[in-house]
């Protein structure tokens, strides 16, 4: 490797080589490490559906073993695996590796897998994490598609020191300059924007924007620059890595609406911090490298730096795994042993694992080509990804795709830009896939389909892949522009609003000035860049979401405010985020089913899910009015079925907090007051009883087994009625 490349990833030769403790080691002196590996999203769709992303190859490596080598170089002593789906792999391929706790070479002193099968989120595992006690002191969250080369050392001193100082100091957030302009690791789509006080280093409010929004502001209380300094920053790389104290995860137990990360978690905890009393604080570093493959977009630009020789010494000629044979060749060509090159094949900027054959007159550019590939003769590919055992046949056009293992590709066949090619599929001979396309073998669901000629001709193995929830999606939802390898808003409808404002309510018409920042001025008009996140879902959902159900809870308990000045609060929330009815109609049945649940495990006077959902339907004046109006709609079954699907996932989700027979009692409870009030009518109860989405397994089954003799009972009583309407 040059001595440029190795420069570019020179912070990573600071790190420390782990160890394996001794018993005298105090306890809270071990690191301990949680690692997600499972994201719950669809971004790496058709290929996750049979294997996990964290087991995806990223520049012929899976990507999991990038995250445990950062850890390993971190001192990390003691890992935490959590998954969900997949589990069986993951297990598999860690117990297969050095990673094993059974190894000699692992440099963990234990390793731990987790299994939660019916999580639907990151916070259901890292509310798990705080029920199981495990966690003995500080630890650090991180993410199973993490490639990093960042030292921790001074991060975790400094973390510690304000642990000292203040134990309301809970959470510390690595975070990477990158500067305003274009950058390989900035994610599409979302521009997160952070306020930071420069001197404690505290991060002071989180949001989120997305080019699909008609403004893109974010809102600031100015009680929070009161008296400190802020920066506005969305010069920032966020690749989630997160120095956690245990009050990390209470603050999670308590707030079980909490799904994602950032969009929910940062922002909830920061925008409450009064309430809780909690301190978050970042660290932004200038050396380094750190980013998440959490799109495909992501994989593609951190495999460019790999190329680059950014992630040093995390590069293929480092050979990370036992068995690689990487070395540096001509024209930026990392090559293994066994790689054969037949005479006038072109290969620039690429990287060729093992056993992989390149006929006669073939040219292979910027491209990652897996072990024991046939690539036959006269064949073109750029800007291409291609993983082990791949077939590519003679004449045959890769144009930024990626074709994944066992996938074979006909003669003078194309690929065109952003397609997507299944694990195994086999793609006739002169069939043009069209940009954009995906192909597989099975469903969204696993389970294999029949073969589509018109997709890979009639010598062909695959079908059109395509997952409902795609089109169900919100067309205001970023997540869009996350699903595909190329990143493109030719086909969106922007706005011509301004681009963003940071400013109080007090500011927001005010364009002609330009506030310091201080708590005197609060920002006013401050242009976002545009910038990576890296949560799953709608940012501005998920923002509406957490102000909205917090709103409607303080008037439940009566902190604050009436439901007929929340309805006017919740309606402005609603246009400024341009909330869709969906989100509407989540956040209503989250913060009645949530404040239920409160009346249900209170500690003085606890309330049977009965008197609960009474309380929480009639006993704040407008509260019927407003669950009718708001949540409802205009009262047709449709609209009366969807209100109902959304209090039953809003139960389902507060059985992590109570037993699930006790959040299906209070589902049975509220359909029935609903009922009772008419904000629910029989035809709307029988109709999301029928409703397939309701049946889903696992809680959602279980708390709707409870309204069995809810759903009886009007039935019979409907069967009654039309009795007597015939004896009339």
């Amino acid at each position: 490797m040059s001595e440029t490349k190795a420069a570019r990833g020179s912070a990573a030769s600071k790190g420390k080589k782990s160890s394996k403790q001794g018993a005298e080691e105090k306890r809270e002196d071990v690191l301990q490490a949680v690692v997600i590996a499972d994201s719950f999203q669809t971004r790496f769709q058709p290929f996750s559906v049979e294997k996990p992303r964290c087991l995806l190859p990223l520049a012929n490596t899976p990507l999991i073993e990038y995250t445990f080598e950062f850890l390993a170089m971190n001192g990390v002593q003691e890992v935490f695996i959590y998954s969900s789906a997949h589990h069986d792999q993951i297990e598999r391929y860690v117990n297969d590796s050095r990673w094993s706790p059974s190894s000699r070479s692992c440099p963990f002193s234990s390793l731990e897998f987790i299994r939660v099968a019916d999580a639907r989120s990151i916070g259901d595992f890292l509310r798990d994490l705080d029920k199981r006690n495990i966690i003995g002191g500080d630890f650090v969250l991180v993410h199973g598609d993490l490639v990093a080369n960042i030292s921790l050392d001074g991060i975790l001193a400094a973390h510690k020191a304000r642990r000292e100082a203040n134990r309301d100091s809970c959470m510390t957030i690595v975070l990477r300059e990158a500067g305003d302009g274009g950058h390989y690791t900035k994610t599409n789509g979302i521009t997160p924007a952070y306020i930071i006080d420069p001197n404690a280093k505290r991060c002071l409010h989180y949001e989120e924007i997305h080019p699909l929004q008609t403004d893109r502001y974010v809102t600031l209380d100015p009680t929070v620059l009161e008296n400190r300094e802020a920066e506005a920053r969305t010069d920032l790389i966020d690749a989630e890595i997160d120095i956690c104290t245990p009050d990390v995860l209470a603050l999670w137990s308590e707030s079980f609406d909490y799904e994602l990360p950032r969009a929910n978690f940062l922002h909830g905890v920061l925008k409450d911090w009064e309430l809780n009393g909690k301190m978050i604080h970042s660290e932004i570093v200038s050396e380094g490298y750190s980013a998440r493959a959490s799109n495909l977009q992501m994989y593609e630009a951190i495999t460019r730096d790999v190329l680059g020789g950014w992630t040093y010494p995390f590069t293929p000629e480092c050979n990370l795994l036992p068995g690689h044979t990487y070395r540096l060749r001509g024209n930026n060509v990392y090559q293994e042993d066994d790689v054969e090159l037949a005479t006038e094949s072109e290969v620039l900027d690429s990287i060729l694992g093992k056993d992989t054959h390149v006929g006669s007159g073939s040219r292979i550019r910027n491209s990652v080509i897996g072990r024991s590939c046939k690539i036959g003769s006269n064949v073109t590919i750029t800007d291409s990804f291609i993983w082990d055992d791949a077939t590519i046949s003679d004449g045959a056009v890769i144009d930024h795709a990626i074709i994944a293992e066992r996938a074979a590709v006909g003669k003078g066949a194309s690929v065109l830009e952003g397609a997507l090619v299944s694990f195994g599929v086999r793609v006739g001979e002169r069939i043009d896939v069209q940009p954009a396309t995906r192909l597989s073998l099975v469903s969204h669901a696993g389970q294999l389909v029949s073969p589509q000629p018109e997709a890979v001709g009639t010598e062909g193995k695959g079908a059109f892949f395509q997952n409902p929830e795609d089109d169900e999606a919100d067309l205001e939802d970023p997540s869009r522009l996350q699903k595909s390898l190329i990143y493109s808003l030719d086909d969106i409808d922007l706005s011509d609003s301004s681009v963003s404002t940071l400013a109080d309510s007090d500011d927001s018409d005010d364009e002609s000035g330009h506030g310091s920042q201080t708590a005197s001025h609060p920002i006013s008009r401050s242009r976002l860049s545009s910038f990576a996140s890296d949560d799953s879902g709608t940012p501005t959902f998920s923002s509406f979401h957490s102000d909205a159900v917090h709103g409607l809870l303080d008037v439940l308990r009566g902190t604050s405010g009436n439901f007929e000045s929340e309805k006017l609060e919740f309606m402005s929330l609603r246009l400024a985020n341009n909330a869709s009815d969906t989100a509407m109609r989540k956040a209503v049945a989250t913060a009645f089913v949530r404040r239920a649940v409160e009346l249900m495990n209170s500690e003085t006077q606890a309330m049977e899910p009965v008197k609960a959902a009474k309380q929480v339907l009639t006993g704040k004046e407008g509260a019927t009015e407003f669950v009718t109006e708001v949540g409802v709609g205009d009262q047709s079954v449709v609209e009366q079925v969807e209100f109902a699907l959304a209090v039953q996932k809003a139960c389902a989700s507060s059985a992590k907090i109570i037993e699930a027979a006790k959040a299906g009692n209070l589902l049975a409870a509220m359909l029935q007051q609903m009922y009772d009030l008419d904000i629910l009518e029989e035809e709307g109860i029988l109709g999301w009883w029928v409703e397939d989405r309701g049946k889903e397994e696992g809680l959602m089954a279980d708390v709707r087994d409870k309204c069995q003799a809810l759903v009886e009972w009007l039935e019979n009583a409907d069967e009654e009625s039309e009795e007597e309407d015939d004896d009339e």
